[in-house]
């Protein structure tokens, strides 16, 4: 049986044919429509966006994170990202088992936003974790802007692994030689949070852009359903997940992700 399935398509659409309690857990990183005060900044091309220069951990000067392909639906005003939010959030619940854990990335613009869009959907609100990013533009007269946050929600009544996390995450983002999206998220963040998904366990990213929860569920020996719109980025996640699988398998020869193992 193959570890992954991948789906190049609107997430919605995708979503819509999903079978029903399929998945353990769902952690996605979808595009925020932030990146601004107002929303003439927001409506702003996502290259230019989230373009913009930083320091790596050790010191060294970034690449502008304008030399990275762009991706689309980061442009919507603060109600239309709450209503779009629950729908798909609200289609996950439904291919969510009992129990299954939800995290979401966002940051303190829209923290407030999706933490109602969250609930609104029908998913148990749990609580919010921390990502230090450990590095930030320093701001005159205000707080350095260096984290991100996980929300955190589930399908119910809480499904207990055998694990503890923290809820502050201290990793630093991913490098400009290894990068190959926007707003990449490092791939050891994400085996940070795979102990709440059970072993062998379903995990759905409807926003998948390069790839990386796949690639961390797979090493952590989860299994992966993926959805990406942009074709750029998902061509970019079938190789990095496939690599990451040890295999190629061609488009339409995926078998079935959702059968179950075969006994020894």
């Amino acid at each position: 049986m193959t570890p992954y399935y991948l789906h190049h398509g609107d997430a919605l659409r995708v979503l819509a044919d999903m079978p029903d309690a399929s998945v353990d857990a769902l952690i996605t990183d979808p595009p925020y429509s932030s990146g601004g005060m107002v929303r003439g900044d927001r409506n702003q091309p996502t290259e230019q966006k989230y373009r913009g220069w930083s320091q790596n951990a050790d010191g060294s000067s970034r690449a502008p994170t304008a030399t990275y392909a762009g991706f689309t639906g980061d442009t919507r005003d603060q109600r239309g990202y709450a209503y779009w939010f629950a729908l798909w959030a609200g289609e996950c619940l439904r291919i969510a088992k009992p129990g299954a854990h939800f995290i979401t990335f966002t940051d303190w613009r829209q923290l407030p936003t999706t933490t109602d869009a969250v609930q609104a959907a029908g998913w148990v609100w749990r609580g919010v974790a921390v990502w230090d990013k450990g590095i930030g533009r320093p701001m005159r007269g205000r707080f350095r802007n260096h984290v991100e946050y996980l929300i955190w929600a589930t399908n119910g009544p809480v499904a207990e692994e055998d694990c503890y996390l923290d809820s502050v995450f201290r990793v630093a983002p991913p490098r400009p030689n290894t990068r190959q999206h926007l707003t990449e998220k490092p791939v050891r963040l994400l085996r940070h949070l795979m102990p709440l998904v059970p072993q062998g366990g379903v995990v759905l990213d409807p926003f998948m852009g390069s790839g990386t929860t796949g690639v961390a569920a797979l090493a952590e020996g989860r299994r992966f359903v993926g959805v990406e719109m942009t074709q750029h980025y998902y061509d970019v996640a079938t190789r990095r997940i496939a690599t990451a699988a040890g295999e190629y398998v061609p488009k339409g020869d995926q078998g079935d992700l959702y059968a179950e193992d075969e006994p020894a």
